[in-house]
């Protein structure tokens, strides 16, 4: 190919909206292939496609593993397989979550660019935390074209704001305008070739596919050993440098990027702090009783006892619970809580975007031919 023919989009919370206003305005005659991944549940289901294709004059398919790649048509990432692009071929894999997601938008940025160079045109939509920005750098590095939405035009500006701040971006345009920087990009002529992949990023594509032989091997794992273990399987993290911008990977591939890290270790302290609420008052409720029991026999010593171990616990109680809805506070008070939603596919009230997730949330017989093995994952 001598012109860019691969556009690899991800978009998180508020992405929907986002994408249905990009593809309304890609012509029909698109020399490109574009491949989406936008977070969903695991167990969900995904109509998707069908909201792109009624949207744009492009036909809007999940991605089927082992399917050639075709021009003017869009590959979405199924719910609960990373969408990995080869030379001639789309894989769907069921590899270690990134950032607690599966489908993750950077598996599918890094396969690109290491599959197709400078070919790429990297896009980052609407979106909290940082995901997405690990696999653009990915994608410059192999001369690959990076375009952002403009924060200020984001329903959710940080996963742009992310992406502008660690990677040499080429376009940061309103999603109103992305169509024709996209269209204008695939009809230039390809830049002087990038370098060949690195060990570092081939073998971050065989953690992604969950490639044993290959990762099997300490030795070869990109990064240095962190003193921070896996939320996901509790496993030693690596610490991995890209340029300015740090994240973590554990053994079996696990990926998280630091504000996702933080977040998932603050998710971790709240059912920690409920667990231990729950304890406290089960304690308090017990001594309460004991001391009842006592008190019933007429041994007033023991009963004076118990009744101080009640008041210990529910002193300790209170300064949990006092903990918790500070904490709850905060979260609805910030941008933390309508991500919760929208990151996930859950109906948030933000610019619109429940009308697009109801549509989403539509039961789908839709399912990828894969032969990877299935299983319902564990609580994100």
């Amino acid at each position: 190919m001598s012109h860019r023919d691969i556009i690899a989009v991800g978009a998180s919370a508020g992405g929907i909206e986002a994408l249905q206003q990009l593809v309304r305005r890609l012509p029909a005659d698109l020399d490109a292939a574009v491949f989406v991944t936008v977070h969903f549940p695991e167990n969900g289901t995904s109509v998707l496609p069908r909201i792109l294709t009624r949207a744009g004059s492009l036909a809007a398919i999940h991605a089927v593993d082992g399917e050639p790649i075709v021009p003017g048509r869009i590959y979405v990432a199924p719910p609960g397989f990373h969408l990995i692009l080869e030379r001639d071929r789309t894989r769907l894999v069921r590899g270690p979550r990134e950032n607690g997601n599966r489908p993750a938008i950077d598996p599918m940025f890094r396969s690109a660019a290491i599959a197709f160079g400078p070919r790429v045109i990297g896009v980052i939509l609407t979106g909290l935390l940082d995901d997405g920005t690990s696999g653009l750098a990915a994608i410059k590095r192999y001369g690959g074209a990076a375009v952002v939405q403009d924060p200020d035009d984001a329903v959710f500006p940080t996963m742009p704001q992310s992406a502008i701040a660690y990677v040499k971006v080429d376009h940061i345009v309103p999603i109103g305008s992305m169509a024709k920087t996209l269209t204008q990009l695939v009809a230039e002529p390809l830049p002087a070739a990038a370098e060949s992949p690195t060990l570092d990023d081939v073998m971050e594509k065989h953690y992604s596919t969950a490639d044993l032989e290959a990762i099997e091997n300490p030795q070869q794992h990109p990064g240095t050993l962190s003193s921070f273990g896996c939320p996901d399987c509790g496993g030693v993290l690596w610490q991995i440098t890209d340029g300015e911008f740090v994240r973590f990977r554990c053994r079996v591939g696990h990926a998280w990027t630091s504000e996702g890290l933080l977040q998932q270790q603050a998710d971790a302290l709240d059912d920690a702090l409920w667990t231990a609420l729950r304890a406290l008052e089960e304690s308090a409720s017990l001594s309460r009783q004991i001391a009842a029991r006592h008190r019933s026999r007429g041994v007033e010593s023991l009963a004076i006892r118990f009744d101080n171990q009640a008041e210990t616990s529910e002193s300790r109680a209170n300064v949990v619970r006092d903990s918790l809805l500070r904490g709850r506070d905060a979260e609805t008070s910030g941008p933390a809580m309508a991500d919760a939603g929208a990151h996930y596919g859950t109906p948030t009230a933000a610019a619109g975007v429940t009308e697009v997730q109801d549509d989403i949330s539509v039961a789908s017989s839709e399912r990828p031919d894969s032969s990877a093995a299935r299983r319902r994952p564990p609580a994100d």
